[in-house]
């Protein structure tokens, strides 16, 4: 995932993609405000791990029942920090709501195991890491600013998240939220900063015991090196290029109409946009002609508007990325809004051969290649010709067929017939250069834990 930066050595200017005009100017943290707040975290995180495990879980519950009565207005706060249409606005507030009731169920469940030894029992503890460090991205700055947050704080740690240089708004007022909910003062601290002075502090900090990031794999692995020399714990939720792929026994309608939003929402800054359309040979021409009109009929636009269906990109460099890719006039696209703003039209490119650039890197912006193939097997060997394997989706009517060709696909989250990617109860992550590790899902507390393991004698 690319970046974006709007800022100076001591502020960040926050522009409103839509208008391009500054709607915030917030104080960059410096590599000093980094070392108070995690001293400040530890000395709350040791008592708030003591904590009674109901009172940490009823503590977050609160919590989530503030963020639901602040939906609208950090719905609104994102619209104009990030660009995003309302609806899709709505649904991130809500996911965070919905993260932090789901991590605090896991709070008294958060159990070891007793391992049958000889001479004696033995059992296993899972303690929280201390202090952990969450660097949010842009492209959705308050959902995956809480799939780090709600299970590190939930298993007992404390949180510093250091929120996009782009997109501090929402993360700042979520901390304000935490404090009206009750969570102890230091426990969710927000540094807005740069990513090379704070965010390198936070990586490079004794104190801190492991770092979630979300972002470019560029710089996911600075930052993997960067813990690997202290020997810390690192969560990576890095780029892709997901294939979308469409068998001829499919109900190509349906593949082809659910195509455009598959990569196009969110203005196609989605790591699990699936901008590699795989289409069988014998429905190739067919899919296009439904697809066409599809994509020249989404609503590019206003994002506050309930009818806008896409919004601008986040920024003036992301907008100059997206257009190197695309030859003037090429492929089919629709419109956008001249003037101020982010804007790039909505396209699909159709003679984009499998090895160019846009067909191979993360554009990040809504633009998608169209592809065919022959059969089973080349579709697998096109799915799988990228470094990334992050997400995907399958549309066939053969489950046989689903099953072979999701256990073929390298990639950590696929849907037959669908393209959900995310959801907070099931595992997230990615395959190759797309990531390590998982967040989100049943186990997602058990990431911010030490496993100890206690045996006690019982031999006389």
């Amino acid at each position: 995932m690319p970046d974006a930066q709007n800022l100076d050595a001591q502020n960040l200017d926050v522009l409103n993609p839509a208008t391009e005009e500054v709607i915030a100017t917030v104080a960059a943290a410096t590599a000093q405000d980094v070392d108070a707040a995690v001293v400040r975290a530890a000395a709350v995180q040791a008592k708030w791990a003591a904590a009674a495990p109901a009172d940490r879980a009823r503590l977050l519950r609160r919590f989530a029942a503030v963020v639901d009565e602040h939906l609208e207005e950090l719905a609104r706060l994102e619209v104009r920090e990030a660009g995003h249409v309302i609806g899709n606005a709505r649904w991130e507030a809500g996911n965070v709501r919905d993260l932090l009731d789901f991590a605090a169920g896991g709070v008294e469940r958060l159990s070891g195991r007793q391992i049958p030894v000889p001479g004696g029992l033995n059992v296993t503890i899972l303690e929280p890491l201390g202090v952990v460090g969450v660097i949010a991205p842009w492209n959705f700055p308050m959902p995956i600013a809480a799939w780090g947050t709600a299970p590190a704080l939930a298993a007992g740690n404390a949180v510093i998240l250091k929120p996009a240089e782009a997109t501090p708004l929402t993360a700042l007022r979520l901390a304000e939220l935490a404090l009206e909910a009750g969570l102890p003062e230091g426990l969710f601290q927000v540094l807005p900063g740069r990513g090379d002075v704070a965010g390198d502090r936070l990586v490079e900090h004794p104190g801190v015991a492991k770092i979630v990031f979300t972002g470019s794999t560029r710089v996911g692995k600075q930052i993997m090196a960067k813990c690997a020399d202290r020997v810390k714990r690192v969560t990576l939720e890095l780029g892709g290029k997901s294939p979308n792929i469409v068998f001829a026994d499919a109900d190509v309608e349906a593949a082809a109409l659910a195509t455009p939003m598959s990569y196009l929402d969110n203005s196609g800054q989605d790591c699990c946009a699936r901008t590699r359309i795989l289409v069988q040979r014998s429905v190739y021409d067919r899919f296009l002609e439904i697809v066409r009109p599809a994509i020249e009929s989404v609503v590019v636009g206003d994002p506050s508007d309930e009818k806008t269906q896409m919004g601008p990109l986040i920024s003036r460099s992301q907008l100059e990325r997206v257009r190197s890719y695309v030859p003037a006039g090429a492929g089919i696209h629709g419109t956008a809004p001249e003037g101020p703003g982010f804007w790039f039209p909505p396209t699909l490119l159709t003679d984009a051969a499998p090895t160019s650039p846009v067909a191979s890197e993360e554009v990040f912006g809504p633009v998608a290649v169209v592809l065919p193939f022959d059969d089973e097997a080349d579709a697998i060997r096109l799915a799988n010709a990228t470094e990334y394997g992050l997400s995907g989706s399958i549309w066939t009517r053969d489950v046989g067929r689903a099953l072979r060709v999701s256990g073929a696909v390298a990639a950590g989250n696929l849907s037959v017939n669908s393209h959900s990617s995310v959801r907070y109860w099931t595992p997230f992550g990615g395959y190759k250069q797309s990531g390590l590790g998982r967040e989100l899902g049943p186990d997602a507390l058990a990431a911010f834990t030490e496993t100890k393991n206690v045996f006690i004698s019982t031999e006389a």
